[in-house]
């Protein structure tokens, strides 16, 4: 499918003709292919493919470079696509209106458009963002070919509802697993209910005030939480294992071990005067990211969005590709049209409004070219 990529062409058409492609993670190659036929007839880029993952650079001897990144891919499609415009024609709906088609149209048109930026760019559009991090198309491109992402301060393309979000909290996930002992429910007191003994942790977790940290002028929310409870084998038995997973999200400031070494504690805290059998067995871990809005060019782009009427820069709650860049030394930050709460959406609920679309490119041009 051809993309109405061309000088003068609305970007929020461009929005909608990238949600007509279905692109559920992991069924990126119809979009990529389209995509890298936009931007391979562009002379003023060096294109590369990297799986379902395309990195297009100017080479233009600038002084800086700027890395400017969105992903590809979607949910599962729920009763929305093809694309349409709300009934008042300010919003494009669809999947993906919001995470991040239309953050992607935006880039792409701007790849197309600029063929002189007053820095160079490196425009990056990857596959797999929606699962899980080790099948990471922006991965895939930082292990197999990381010298294509070398830059000086990057953006991603995040549904931000067209303001700066800095940096990212950071995440990490456990399964803690309390033991007992199994009998037939008849004859409970032979056994240990294991799901009983879960209740001092979901205790102290449902009592956890969650923290607010500032870092660097903005300030993150955390989060503490069970996010699953497993135990039992039938209705006659006494569970003998009981596993809660345990989400904490934090805050810049910390690295991943000192995050796992929070949560340990609060485990232990909360069976403090129980002798407990329990493990706890790690299975996903990422890093958070800081604001990244020190650096000089950051502060140039805050300007540049500010220009537009946007609201001031705040955290960003969530885990996001920053923390990419991050771990890579380059200072990062998250700008996209849509509202965040939107993404996600069944039916008319993704929906993204054409201003937000409209303001981004205006900031990006304008930040790209002065």
């Amino acid at each position: 499918m051809a993309l109405p990529v061309v000088a003068g062409t609305p970007v929020e058409d461009l929005t909608r003709a990238l949600i007509d492609i279905p692109s559920v993670s992991g069924d990126e190659r119809a979009i990529a292919d389209a995509v890298e036929a936009a931007l391979r007839a562009c002379s003023h880029l060096e294109v590369t493919r990297v799986g379902d993952s395309l990195v297009a650079r100017t080479t233009l001897g600038r002084s800086e470079r700027v890395i400017v990144a969105g992903h590809l891919d979607t949910v599962p499609i729920k009763d929305n696509v093809p694309s349409r415009l709300s009934d008042d024609g300010a919003d494009v709906i669809g999947r993906g209106a919001v995470d991040m088609k239309a953050g992607v149209a935006v880039h792409l048109a701007l790849a197309v458009e600029l063929s002189a930026p007053t820095r160079d760019i490196t425009w990056v559009f990857y596959d797999n963002e929606e699962v899980e991090a080790s099948r990471s198309g922006l991965g895939r491109v930082v292990r197999e070919r990381p010298e294509l992402l070398v830059g000086d301060f990057a953006i991603l393309g995040e549904p931000t509802s067209a303001a700066i979000e800095g940096g990212c909290n950071g995440t990490v996930r456990c399964e803690v697993t309390l033991h007992g002992k199994a009998a037939h429910s008849a004859r409970s007191w032979k056994g240990i209910n294991a799901v009983h003994l879960a209740a001092p942790l979901l205790s102290a977790l449902s009592n956890h005030a969650p923290a607010n940290v500032a870092v660097d002028g903005l300030v993150y929310r955390e989060g503490l939480n069970a996010v699953r409870v497993a135990g039992g084998i039938a209705g006659n038995v006494i569970p003998d294992a009981c596993t809660v997973t345990l989400n904490y999200r934090f805050a810049p400031g910390i690295d991943v071990s000192q995050a796992k070494e929070r949560v340990v504690e609060f485990i232990d805290a909360a069976y403090a005067v129980d002798d407990v059998s329990r493990e706890v067995v790690w299975t996903d871990a990422s890093a958070a990211a800081r604001p990244g809005l020190d650096a000089p060019l950051a502060q140039e782009f805050v300007a540049a969005v500010a220009a537009t009427g946007a609201d001031a820069p705040r955290a960003k709650l969530g885990w996001t590709d920053v923390a990419r860049f991050g771990e890579l030394g380059i200072p990062a930050v998250n700008y996209g049209p849509g509202d965040p709460q939107l993404a996600h959406a069944s039916g008319d609920g993704e929906r993204c409004p054409i201003d937000h679309i409209h303001a981004c490119h205006a900031a990006l041009r304008a930040w790209l070219t002065v």
